[in-house]
């Protein structure tokens, strides 16, 4: 609001009022690339609150959407890359694969092509220590046989489907935001209550979510005007021909992506310049152990094993670090066998 600026001394004051959407401090980072007219498109836009996306892309264009969900839901930060077409997804993935400290990457499209490229991007960009996930959706019209297909060419850990699907990705945010948001990672994701959505495309019946969540797509329901995640799930139902549920829930991808990290972040800051030696070695054994102590206390790990630390034979400024854990895993169910005398 402007003010009208008067001659006589005193103290004036003007205000305005907005509806502030930000991040949450304990948040993590989002990567969002999707079709958008507003903007340059190629180009890296650092969002911090809804309103910075308004200014930057327009309040009615679908990416500004797409942001104000994620802050709803969680989200710290949000890293977006507008997009003017379909072959410009590869470029604005790889941008987003360059950036440090993204924990999770959305993609409005339902194009298969196009999310197999977001998948290889977050593979990737984990591979060179910048651990990810990637959130996509189905399409408005998919049924239940179409979305788990759709999973199967994806079938990846770090790739979740979302479903039902809709023309705008809205739901794929709000989950997306909500895995941001959460900061503990062995906590499930089933349950959690979605801002910012109203209705869904479709509603599912208990046979269609199993054969949705065997399949690899993480459902959505509809109570009470209350959209939530029924189980979180990764794409990843098969390793080669076989199936393979080892990787099926998402906390276990996600603890993953906090325990190695965490281990080796704490080694990179400690053990910048030392030598390789047995009292060395014996400091790297004990800060490994600690990690792994902090992990556990936090009940992000149920044990640990095994952590030893030797020099490499064949190359001696190399030291082999080797440990085993254990996940925690999320409640999803308590069964109930009642006895009753008559």
């Amino acid at each position: 609001m402007s003010m009208t600026i008067h001659e006589r001394p005193g103290v004036y004051s003007s205000y305005d009022a907005s509806t502030v959407v930000s991040g949450s401090g304990g948040g993590q980072t989002v990567g969002v690339a999707a079709i958008c007219t507003g903007g340059e498109s190629g180009t890296l836009y650092s969002i911090h609150r809804y309103e910075d996306a308004v200014t930057a892309f327009g309040q009615e264009e679908n990416l500004t959407q797409l942001v104000r969900t994620l802050f709803l839901n969680g989200a710290a930060q949000v890293l977006a890359v507008p997009v003017a077409a379909e072959e410009n997804y590869q470029a604005a993935f790889d941008l987003l694969a360059a950036q440090e400290n993204v924990a999770i990457v959305l993609c409005d499209s339902d194009q298969l092509t196009v999310q197999q490229a977001l998948r290889q991007s977050v593979c990737d960009a984990s591979d060179a220590r910048r651990e990810r996930i990637a959130v996509v959706r189905g399409a408005e019209d998919e049924d239940v046989s179409a979305l788990v297909t759709r999973a199967e060419g994806l079938n990846s850990e770090r790739v979740i489907l979302v479903a039902p699907g809709d023309s705008t990705g809205l739901a794929a945010a709000a989950v997306a935001g909500a895995i941001a948001g959460e900061a503990d990672p062995a906590v499930p994701l089933s349950g959690a209550e979605l801002k910012g959505l109203t209705e869904l495309a479709a509603q599912y019946v208990d046979n269609e979510i199993d054969t949705l969540v065997r399949g690899g797509v993480t459902p959505l329901e509809s109570l009470n005007g209350v959209v939530s995640v029924v189980r979180g799930i990764t794409t990843r139902t098969k390793t080669g021909e076989a199936s393979d549920t080892t990787w099926r829930e998402l906390t276990t991808i996600r603890i993953v992506d906090d325990v190695i990290p965490a281990i080796r972040n704490a080694l990179r800051a400690k053990f910048r310049r030392s030598k390789n030696t047995e009292q060395s070695r014996g400091a790297i054994r004990s800060q490994v152990v600690l990690e792994l102590e902090n992990k556990l206390s936090r009940e992000i790990i149920t044990g640990y094993e095994g952590v030893t630390v030797q020099a490499d034979q064949e190359n001696p400024t190399v030291c082999l670090v080797d440990f085993s854990f254990t996940v925690a895993h999320g409640l999803n169910q308590i069964w109930l066998s009642a006895h009753i005398t008559i």
